[in-house]
């Protein structure tokens, strides 16, 4: 880097944040990948449903996404964590935790978010190799397992009818009193899907590996997948800290070109979507780096004011 300027700075370099990079410096703009090195799915050993890449480790294909974004001279990367930004006359600026501060026209938060794990003891272990929150990544690979799903109410019911397409072995588990109405529980029954009330203790796994279920009144299931869906939270508070909106769900409000709430804000990537697939996280990041150079070049050619 020459200096602290640039067009757009893109905190977050995983896959979103990368196709983004590569979108706007085929685009010829100038611009900063500030990234801490923590994606959220650096447990998972593998990704699926990402053509040409099926089946591939998570670190290799962001290993190769790098270093093909790397090859225009106009992108440039920063490790570290950016910890504030502040609206500025011609943009805003970012600080990092290393007091480093760069400077942009436009922002875009390809940041994530942060996975609030339940209090069971090895749940952290298992996230993103056993313990899994989609079937579309990862069901194929567990199919006609002995399988449980973590969740209660609505919900618990929804994601129990779709999990029974990957396999007929199917535990819910709500961790306490069931939520479901009679007819949900009626129904799952049906089905062949076992309801366990139980208060879930720990999980017995091998590197990660599920191998059974620990319940708190002593007693144990064999278990070889567990699915779940994890509360969250933004893994980066700067974008509430400049204004940006967030969905009831959580998630940054983006429209379909994924401007935030904030003039010349922009956020792609699981921080704004329930869909956390690398192919749609990757599509998310080039429609963003597409509309950002877009607004750009319009800019550079509005009158200037008298």
């Amino acid at each position: 880097m020459t200096n602290n300027n640039f067009d757009v700075i893109i905190i977050g370099g995983s896959y979103s944040g990368l196709s983004a990079g590569m979108a706007l410096g085929r685009a010829l703009k100038q611009v900063l990948i500030i990234d801490s090195g923590k994606p959220c799915n650096a447990q998972t050993p593998h990704s699926h449903n990402f053509i040409t890449n099926d089946g591939e480790t998570p670190q290799a294909i962001a290993t190769k996404a790098k270093e093909q974004v790397a090859k225009y001279e106009t992108v440039s990367f920063h490790s570290g964590r950016a910890v504030r930004g502040e609206k500025t006359g011609s943009g805003f600026e970012i600080t990092t935790e290393a007091g480093e501060v760069f400077k942009a026209k436009k922002l875009l938060f390809a940041t994530g978010i942060k996975d609030i794990m339940p209090a069971i003891e090895g749940a952290d272990s298992c996230w993103g190799i056993s313990m899994i929150h989609c079937p579309y990544c990862h069901g194929y690979e567990v199919r006609n397992e002995k399988t449980g799903i973590l969740a209660n109410g609505e919900m618990a019911f929804d994601f129990s009818k779709l999990i029974h397409n990957w396999t007929k072995e199917l535990t819910l588990f709500t961790n306490g009193k069931s939520t479901l109405t009679t007819e949900q529980t009626s129904k799952l029954k049906e089905h062949g899907i076992d309801l366990v009330e139980k208060e879930l203790e720990a999980f017995s796994h091998t590197d990660g590996y599920m191998e059974e279920v620990r319940f708190k009144d002593g007693s144990t299931t064999k278990i070889k997948a567990m699915y779940a869906k994890l509360p969250f939270v933004q893994h980066s508070d700067i974008p509430q800290d400049l204004g940006c909106e967030l969905t009831e769900q959580g998630f940054i409000q983006v429209d379909a070109f994924q401007k935030t709430t904030i003039p010349g804000i922009y956020a792609s990537g699981d921080n704004c979507t329930p869909m956390r697939s690398v192919a749609n996280v990757v599509a998310m990041g080039t429609l963003a780096g597409v509309m950002i150079s877009r607004e750009l070049i319009d800019e550079a050619f509005k009158p200037k004011d008298l």
